[in-house]
């Protein structure tokens, strides 16, 4: 066991802790945008750049300034992608001390993601508990995301290896008829389509198809025999796969999308596109999977690390400006991608090491929780489920099984 993972359990525990007092609701970074204030003057923006940028002014400078007042604006939610995340960090914890208490909170988010699914789905899905304006219109609350789905599907599925419950695999196959069934695929050329982002639209976002790809690789694999189309499953999976690989830049990244408007490059998205393909390659050894990561690999450490301290930076491409210098997100999905990779690409184990030692440094605040962001002057402080101390939880769960192993 490494120096760092011997400090991560007691750390892991004081979360445990925080997470027992402050409860599974929290306020969000879409606080200021999920309420019928802020989703106004964000439809606004979109609509009417000169008096959306004014509208919403004030709540980015809140964002920037004064990021407690994100309270004022909207409610504390429950958010499933941070209940999927959460059981899956108590996995990984009851995996490597053996401590049942560990696999009865996973458990316990479990149950919880089984009474939250979307209504009015037949199979089931999840989405997000907030009505989320996009530059494409509102998203409505409880609309499916394929964003969403891997993370429960993932939770279910390690839970479901240490305890086979029949609930369990009856919602892992309706996970799946969901993945196959309901996300439209467009063909982008003879090989490739991209999915949906929801059933029914959003199109030509690159994690969109690198997460479908992964969840029914997977499929294929974990449940050959189960109540859907295992052959299906892979021959979707092959052609979004073709997506993500065909629209890699010349330089290793990705764009956000492939629309020509959404042509940023941030970090987290690029960790959702590379952990996708390191896990289909881990499953089925695909030679031009390895190929994109090893370029994705050159470019995500040359571009999207800060020189001077060796820690995530939000973009290498951005949209906007940005208020905050370091994101408790971006730090989350490094440690995950590097674990994924570092067996691969040393260079992705000697970064772990760093990341990892900067979030014990600095990152946990005296009550166990994590901090948000670095704002340009000072922190963000709010503690927030779903926008990366959930993450962060299970990240560092998953270091201290790695390195337990």
């Amino acid at each position: 066991m490494s120096e760092a993972s011997s400090q991560i359990l007691p750390a892991l525990n004081g979360f445990a802790s925080w997470l027992d007092g402050n409860g599974e609701l929290s306020w969000d970074h879409q606080s200021y945008f999920g309420g019928p204030i802020g989703s106004r003057a964000k439809a606004l923006y979109y609509r009417h750049k000169l008096l959306g940028t004014a509208a919403v002014a004030p709540m980015i400078f809140s964002e920037a300034f004064v990021p407690s007042a994100r309270r004022l604006f909207h409610k504390p939610m429950r958010f499933p992608i941070a209940d999927a995340h959460y059981a899956m960090g108590f996995s990984f914890l009851h995996q490597t001390t053996g401590d049942q208490k560990y696999f009865e909170r996973s458990s316990h988010f479990l149950d919880v993601l089984a009474q939250t699914r979307c209504k009015g789905l037949e199979e089931y899905g999840w989405g997000y508990p907030f009505d989320w304006v996009t530059r494409n219109g509102t998203l409505f609350e409880h609309t499916p995301l394929i964003t969403t789905l891997p993370y429960v599907y993932e939770a279910f599925l390690q839970a479901y290896r240490i305890d086979p419950r029949p609930q369990w695999k009856l919602i892992l196959e309706s996970i799946i008829r969901h993945a196959s069934n309901d996300y439209r695929d467009e063909p982008t050329s003879d090989t490739a389509s991209s999915c949906t982002y929801t059933p029914t639209e959003g199109t030509g976002v690159i994690n969109s198809s690198a997460y479908r790809s992964f969840l029914l690789t997977s499929a294929a694999k974990e449940f050959p025999e189960g109540n859907h189309d295992a052959d299906r499953c892979w021959q979707i999976a092959q052609r979004n796969l073709n997506f993500v690989l065909e629209n890699q830049n010349a330089d290793g990244s990705w764009y956000y999308a492939t629309d020509g408007v959404r042509d940023f490059v941030d970090h987290f998205h690029t960790c959702f596109v590379m952990k996708g393909l390191a896990k289909v390659h881990a499953l089925t050894g695909h030679a031009a999977c390895l190929e994109a990561l090893r370029k994705g690999v050159d470019y995500y450490l040359d571009h999207l690390f800060d020189p001077e301290d060796g820690l995530p930076k939000p973009f290498s491409r951005a949209p906007r400006l940005t208020v905050y210098t370091r994101e408790l997100y971006d730090c989350a999905e490094s440690i995950n991608l590097c674990l994924l990779l570092r067996d691969r690409f040393s260079a992705m184990g000697e970064k772990l090491g760093t990341v990892v030692n900067g979030i014990l440094e600095d990152w946990i605040q005296p009550s166990g929780c994590f901090r948000a962001r670095q704002l340009k002057f000072g922190w963000d402080n709010v503690p927030m489920h779903r926008w990366g101390q959930a993450q962060m939880f299970r990240s560092l769960a998953f270091f201290h099984a790695e390195d337990c192993s």
